[in-house]
């Protein structure tokens, strides 16, 4: 996968890579290689996976950590996307778009030099993931597989169980003053509005105690930037990215999955149109396959990690 081109950037500036997008970087034992200390060291087999809206490079770091440990020839590239986590503290410039997330991967894989074999998207990160195949240069370089996990490729359909309504959260959020005192406080106001128990316990994983001179105060502030994480969900619920998976690149393979519980998401025309790119895309030198992950809602590593790791895994053997 060409990760840049000179459209992206100016080769004879020197960017730090830690300036484009927080990341983290986990290494199966047999990794070798650093941006730092080597970079003519072979590159390993890298995947890249990315989270959802709300949510941060941690939501993944159990997990990549468990593939690391499995598939030691491997290393796992863990992003905050734009307007959050670590990363809403560079203030990205907008539009903030699922186009303009998916560029920052793309420039972030180019400075480091990486090119991924696989990439991973949960949710709004799968639309990220098709929109970075879409941004390349074509032909790709060398198979790129891509796993796009509970989301479709157009339109959105989120909540149907009174505990996940993406926008209606990010709203109710934006009530909230920009210093608050308790987590406990922000969960019992979310559990009151009607969102779930789970959902109000991994919004507050996103609520730091503030330093002031350099010590923690009593004070908690959110990580992420909410008014551009508004933008970000508006541009995931427009943005359609069939186009990629029923022209899909020579030498990309794109995995959907499907979880079992969230059946919202799913209408019944979207996976009769990806069967249908199933077929067409097995005659033009590309891949596309629907997968189903049972006994999981749409926080499908938190709800079954193991079934979601047996599924995933058959993409980094033979290394």
């Amino acid at each position: 996968m060409t990760m840049l081109d000179e459209r992206i950037a100016d080769r004879s500036i020197v960017v730090n890579p830690a300036d484009i997008l927080a990341y983290d970087l986990v290494q199966g034992a047999d990794v070798t290689w650093s941006y730092i200390l080597d970079k003519t060291a072979p590159q390993p087999p890298t995947a890249v996976l990315l989270h959802g809206i709300l949510g941060s490079r941690k939501n993944w770091g159990t997990f990549a950590r468990r593939l690391a440990k499995e598939f030691p020839k491997w290393q796992f590239l863990l992003v905050d996307l734009r307007c959050h986590g670590d990363s809403a503290s560079l203030r990205r410039k907008g539009p903030h778009t699922v186009a303009s997330a998916a560029l920052d991967v793309l420039k972030l894989l180019g400075v480091l030099k990486l090119t991924p074999r696989v990439v991973i998207g949960h949710s709004f990160g799968g639309k990220v993931a098709l929109s970075m195949v879409d941004q390349v240069a074509k032909p790709l370089a060398r198979p790129v597989r891509v796993w796009v996990l509970d989301a479709t490729p157009g339109n959105v359909r989120a909540g149907a169980d009174g505990d996940d309504h993406p926008a209606e959260l990010i709203s109710f959020l934006s009530t909230f003053p920009k210093e608050i005192s308790s987590k406990r406080d922000v969960m019992e106001a979310l559990i009151q509005h009607g969102f779930s128990k789970d959902v109000a316990q991994w919004v507050v994983t996103n609520l730091r105690q503030i330093e002031v001179n350099g010590a923690s105060s009593s004070s908690l502030h959110w990580v992420f930037d909410l008014n551009g994480i508004s933008d970000m969900y508006q541009s995931y619920e427009e943005t359609n990215m069939w186009k990629v998976v029923e022209d899909v690149p020579r030498g990309v393979h794109i995995d959907f999955l499907k979880a079992e519980r969230s059946l919202h998401r799913w209408a019944v025309e979207d996976i009769e149109r990806i069967h249908i790119a199933e077929e067409q895309a097995v005659e033009e030198g590309g891949g596309v396959e629907m997968h189903v992950l049972e006994d999981a809602g749409h926080w499908v590593h938190a709800d079954n990690p193991d079934g979601l790791f047996r599924i995933l895994s058959f993409s980094f053997q033979g290394f």
